[in-house]
């Protein structure tokens, strides 16, 4: 089996042997120590959307078919650390963790030795880039079957500038011939490690990536430039968390939806606990769910007079359900109650029924569901509003008590990451129910959204390995929304469980 790699110290051959790699092995570079994050710990440690960093990129190669095997070059000093990510996620393509060097050349040098001899094709991925998407891996892999090196790159939006020592402008190159470096960068074996050998004798070697030292070595080997994805951000300044976690909040709420079938797959024999199920979004949720075959038991002041403030009520009416059941798999909480009105003007027993029923109520039915969800693994979905963002005059308290869920949410998914129970938050705009109906009046129906369309979604992240994940539901333009009724008089002093979101 011939490699294909140059003959000669500007070339490469002529006439090159087909390349029949004997596998592919992608090479994740997290030898970074979060510095300019400034964190105590590699920033490829840090959570976004409830899981380390790193857990979220090794998590897309292990999915890709393309993929054989992986290798996890770490930062000194934290192997151990980055194989208990690896053994508790049971990734099983990934063959080693082990230490990587003092610099980016250093790192490949080490990983090349861990690959060993032999044809292969390599990716080289860093590891605080955990978007990279399925598509980007796929095409860089298929390129090897043409090109011996590929990087990943996209177009810049901002025009570039070369400066002197002065920081001042020196040219203004042409923005249409320049790119933006991602990374995979990908490899045959053979050039990669010819380059590096070349490299070697050149005491003032020093590159920033792979294609850079092909293609100073190996300048007459092309390399191909497939296309990147603006969502593949490298996470390295303090922003970058924030922009990351945002795109995993933005890419569930952009999931394809299954089929019947498969959303059966998911349900059938799954219990779902719902506390506000009597109307709107938690009623659409429960239709939704026992549609596709989940035991559904939804609770409410209205329907089985269950207080979700009450621990004792929450108690009972997840007893009820596990007894019925035997398991508790999904626990929902749309119960809330929006009062309006200048928060000095409130009275004593209305503020108090505000935060209990929005706030403590919330955090009690997560205490009485953590030992049901441990046992299944399970998830807690609490819901927020477009107001906990900022505070909106006139219902101060329901704004303020939906920004506390959402802190809620983020530090319960990183307290009970360890029982593999995950929990989320719906964050749906202005909706359609009968509390909003109550609190606000009649309204343009297109100016609201359907508490159907707010159900399925929360449908969709109870399914998902989503966690810790504030997930917005907006409505598509143009989309009919039917606004609810104005409910009765006695109907409204009960309603509960709906989201007014807003």
């Amino acid at each position: 089996m011939t490699q294909d790699h140059t003959t000669g110290p500007d070339a490469a051959p002529e006439t090159p042997a087909p390349w029949r790699p004997s596998r592919t092995v992608a090479v994740v570079l997290a030898g970074g120590t979060g510095t300019r994050l400034g964190l105590g710990i590699p920033k490829q440690l840090l959570k976004i959307a409830g899981k380390p960093i790193i857990e979220h990129t090794l998590a897309v190669f292990e999915a890709a078919p393309e993929i054989d095997e992986i290798i996890v070059l770490m930062a000194t000093g934290h192997v151990d650390q980055a194989q208990q990510i690896v053994d508790k996620a049971g990734f099983r393509k990934v063959s080693k963790v082990i230490e990587g060097g003092d610099t980016r050349n250093a790192t490949t040098r080490i990983a090349l030795d861990a690959v060993g001899e032999g044809d292969v094709n390599i990716l080289f991925h860093d590891a605080v880039r955990p978007l990279v998407s399925a598509r980007i891996v796929r095409e860089c892999v298929n390129a090897l079957w043409t090109y011996s090196a590929v990087d990943v790159a996209i177009p810049s939006a901002d025009t570039i500038i070369q400066v002197d020592e002065n920081d001042c402008i020196t040219d203004i190159p042409v923005r249409a011939t320049l790119r933006r470096g991602q990374t995979p960068q990908a490899f045959r074996s053979g050039t990669i490690r010819e380059a590096y050998r070349r490299a070697e004798g050149d005491p003032d070697f020093a590159a920033t990536d792979d294609c850079g030292v092909v293609l100073r070595y190996l300048p007459g080997t092309p390399i191909k430039v497939i296309d990147g994805s603006d969502e593949n951000i490298k996470v390295t300044h303090p922003v970058d968390v924030h922009l990351a976690d945002k795109l995993f909040q933005l890419a569930a709420a952009q999931a394809p939806r299954l089929t019947d079938r498969g959303y059966a797959e998911e349900l059938a024999g799954r219990t779902v606990v719902i506390f506000g199920g009597s109307y709107g979004i938690g009623h659409d949720l429960a239709e939704l769910a026992r549609r596709y075959g989940a035991q559904v038991f939804p609770f409410s002041r209205s329907s089985t007079g269950t207080h979700v403030e009450r621990a004792e009520d929450v108690e009972a009416a997840l007893k009820t359900a596990f007894e019925a059941t035997g398991r508790i798999d999904h626990v929902v909480v749309t119960a809330g109650i929006l009062e309006k009105g200048a928060l000095t003007d409130m009275d004593q027993e209305t503020m108090d029924r505000v935060l209990q029923v929005n706030f403590v109520g919330p955090v009690i039915a997560a205490r009485q569901s953590l030992p049901y969800l441990q046992q299944t693994k399970g998830q807690l979905l609490l819901y927020t509003s477009s107001s906990y963002t900022r505070g909106r005059a006139q219902y101060a308290l329901y704004s303020s008590t939906k920004a506390a869920l959402v802190n809620l949410t983020q530090a319960l998914a990183d307290e009970w990451a360890e029982f593999g129970v995950r929990v989320n938050c719906i964050n749906p705009e202005r909706t359609a129910t009968p509390m909003r109906t109550k609190a606000f009046g009649e309204e343009p129906e297109h100016t609201l959204l359907a508490a159907e369309t707010v159900a399925q979604s929360s449908l969709d992240v109870l399914i998902s390995d989503l966690t810790g994940q504030v997930i917005d539901v907006r409505r598509a333009p143009g989309e009919p929304t039917p606004v609810p009724a104005q409910p009765t008089a006695a109907k409204a002093d009960r309603l509960a469980g709906g989201v007014a979101a807003g």
